[in-house]
């Protein structure tokens, strides 16, 4: 292990996040607000940690490894989110402990959307500006957009992407080099913010909110400027955009890529997984809209637009809220809460196990079913036109049995420290799932859970967002061994 090369990576990637700290210090500056210290401490801090890790290691140079990829992504991701919680902590305006704090951060570097926090609208806009900052930022994955700037200064990328960017489909590239890949993935990111940023304007937000839930939109992060999410805003206009971009942002960006290049927008449709998807979250939609139309006193149209934005925001782990499903009668909450397992497209900002595997899961399912009726029947499994290899299976599988493992040990844990079960199993799920609301105690927020269980679901963010093998293969003895 090159512990040397990680050190130095590592230097870089704070003294390049230091940079996160200075919008919303100027935006302090701006408004008055009170929080600008807080930003300036946190910049010089993380800038002179980042220093202090990389000039010693200057001069070496070390080739990137796979094993030394793998052990920075998951480092990076601590690191950072120790790093993001200084400004939360250091406010008073905040007044966060110092794991509430890391809870914030860590839940807004990987887009999870869980928040602690109460009384959002009242604090600084600095404060509220740096939250939303915060899951544009991971939103695409911190680690990519590094693999787009550590070329520039020296340090290969290729191991950082495939730590990152886990899931069947991780290989695929949409241009030769790993730092075009990475900037034409930023190019497309930055397109549908502001796209997505314009639309929330023009429905009626201010820029201020505008921007903030642009940032979080096509993140599928779901913090808001707002205690109430989207439901603030009480507009249709506005839901029916967050609808049309947290579909965009579901779909694998790989997807983007070529539609924008061949400027053929029905490649979207004929893609298999994401039609797939697609059929799915209309058909929850469906489901949820006739079910509160014939159990609630909502017209047909205050059905479908609540049922179609909650199902929406649910399924694409964003976790906005116009009314809050956890209040749904019947079996809708569990339903939507399931829904979220599946998450968006492998490639995209969404959470969950992701649409292709679950696919892949039914497909074989069905293969089963045909083998038992002809023995001796060879059925291949094929996802479009291509036929998905056995090893990929295996792996679906394996990702699967891995995913369940850690759900339950995770789970035990969390009825250890005193909770329910429905919160806590809600918990774990809107954790690894980087959904954010979950139900019973968490759904409307995670204040009022113990600092015990907060420090167990940051551990389930972070493998929701490594997709589970990046850490284990991490914790696992053979990773060590020379």
């Amino acid at each position: 292990m090159h512990f040397r090369i990680i050190l130095r990576v590592l230097g870089l990637l704070l003294m390049v996040f230091s940079v996160a700290m200075l919008p919303p210090a100027g935006l302090s500056l701006w408004y008055d607000d009170g929080a600008f210290y807080s930003f300036a401490w946190s910049f010089v801090f993380i800038l002179a940690a980042g220093l202090l890790l990389w000039l010693p290691v200057l001069r070496n140079r070390d080739e990137l490894r796979t094993r030394e990829g793998f052990l920075i992504t998951g480092l990076f991701w601590v690191v950072l989110g120790t790093a993001g919680s200084l400004p939360l902590y250091l406010s008073t305006d905040a007044a966060l402990s110092y794991t509430d704090a890391f809870f914030e951060s860590f839940s807004g570097l990987t887009t999870t959307g869980a928040t602690v926090m109460t009384g959002i609208q009242d604090l600084p806009e600095s404060i509220r500006f740096y939250r939303q900052q915060l899951q544009w930022m991971g939103g695409m994955g911190i680690i990519v957009l590094a693999v787009a700037i550590l070329p520039m200064l020296g340090v290969g990328g290729m191991q950082l992407y495939r730590a990152e960017m886990s899931g069947p489909m991780k290989d695929n590239k949409l241009a030769p080099r790993i730092a075009e890949t990475a900037k034409a993935l930023w190019l497309i990111y930055v397109g549908l913010t502001a796209a997505a940023g314009l639309g929330y304007w023009l429905a009626g937000m201010s820029p201020f909110d505008a921007v903030g839930h642009a940032f979080s939109t096509v993140a599928i992060g779901g913090f808001s400027t707002h205690d109430a999410s989207i439901g603030h805003f009480n507009s249709g206009a506005i839901e029916f955009i967050a609808i049309v971009f947290m579909l965009l942002a579901a779909a694998n960006f790989g997807l983007h890529f070529v539609a924008f290049r061949t400027r053929r927008p029905g490649q979207y449709l004929r893609d298999p997984e994401y039609r797939f998807f697609l059929l799915l979250i209309f058909g929850l939609m469906g489901v949820t809209t006739l079910s509160l139309w014939a159990t609630t006193s909502e017209t047909g149209w205050q059905a479908l637009r609540i049922g179609a934005f909650e199902a929406t925001s649910i399924m694409t782990t964003t976790g906005y809220a116009s009314t809050g499903f956890a209040h749904f009668p019947l079996f809708l909450p569990f339903l939507l809460f399931m829904a979220s397992f599946m998450g968006g497209s492998a490639g995209s900002t969404a959470g969950g196990m992701k649409s292709i595997r679950i696919l892949l899961l039914w497909k074989q399912g069905v293969r089963e079913v045909k083998r038992l009726i002809h023995p001796n029947g060879v059925f291949p499994i094929k996802v479009g036109r291509t036929e998905v290899p056995d090893r990929v299976l295996s792996a679906v599988w394996g990702y699967f049995s891995v995913y369940v493992f850690v759900f339950l040990v995770l789970l035990i844990a969390m009825l250890a420290t005193g909770l329910d079960f429905v919160t806590s199993w809600s918990a774990v799920g809107a954790a690894m799932n980087n959904l954010g609301p979950g139900l019973g105690a968490v759904a409307s927020n995670y204040a009022s859970i113990p600092d015990a269980s907060k420090w167990l679901l940051c551990f389930g963010m972070l493998m929701g967002r490594l997709e589970i093998f990046t850490l284990i293969i991490i914790m696992s003895p053979m990773f060590w061994r020379r």
